[in-house]
């Protein structure tokens, strides 16, 4: 029995985010990805019009599934920097492990896409901006409720600590280590005041 065509598009998401969070975007062919999915490769142009279409709707279903995970934990019960800090505490436990279905696609794929497709780029930037808008959020919150107490704009606080997340990520992957999730950690206590 055939399945419906959204779950054999989803299957193809599903399967190939898994190949790409490894071996990264360049590093999967097309041949791979369709083996390994179990479909024709004309099963996937019906779904997709090129990888770089395919790659476009991998990070941006990966920012959907994303976002409303960052919405659940920072909009938690408890002050605005319990739940910043909550956030960044999943960060450290998702970005610290070898699950390759929680891995951060940004830190993965932004450096090599960006470069290839402007549409990729588009998605990313798309999609950072709005996690970064969701801190900025929680952040005025916990400037509000007294919580946070750095003098600082709530929207430059909120692409600080994501940057410094995302350069612990980058050096947690380098030196095979948490580590660099710990010095994260401590450094978001310390800017949150």
């Amino acid at each position: 029995m055939r399945k419906p065509a959204h779950e054999t598009r989803q299957h193809i998401l599903d399967v190939t985010r898994a190949l790409m969070t490894q071996k990264g975007y360049t590093g999967v062919g097309l041949a791979e990805v369709v083996a390994a999915a179990g479909v024709p490769k004309g099963s996937f142009y019906y779904y997709f019009k090129s990888k770089e279409d395919f790659g476009q709707a991998l990070l941006d279903e990966y920012f959907a599934n994303y976002l409303a995970t960052v919405d659940d934990l920072l909009t938690a019960k408890g002050s605005g920097a319990q739940r910043l800090l909550g956030y960044f505490h999943y960060w450290s436990q998702t970005q610290g492990t070898d699950l390759l279905d929680d891995k951060c696609l940004v830190v993965k794929l932004g450096p090599e896409v960006c470069d290839l497709s402007e549409d990729m780029r588009t998605s990313l930037k798309k999609g950072t901006d709005a996690i970064i808008a969701r801190i900025a959020r929680c952040a005025e919150l916990g400037q509000a409720d007294g919580s946070i107490t750095v003098a600082v704009q709530a929207s430059e606080l909120a692409e600080s600590l994501y940057g410094l997340w995302l350069g612990a990520s980058l050096l947690a992957k380098l030196n095979k280590s948490t580590t660099p999730f710990d010095a994260a950690l401590s450094a978001t206590r310390g800017m949150l005041g």
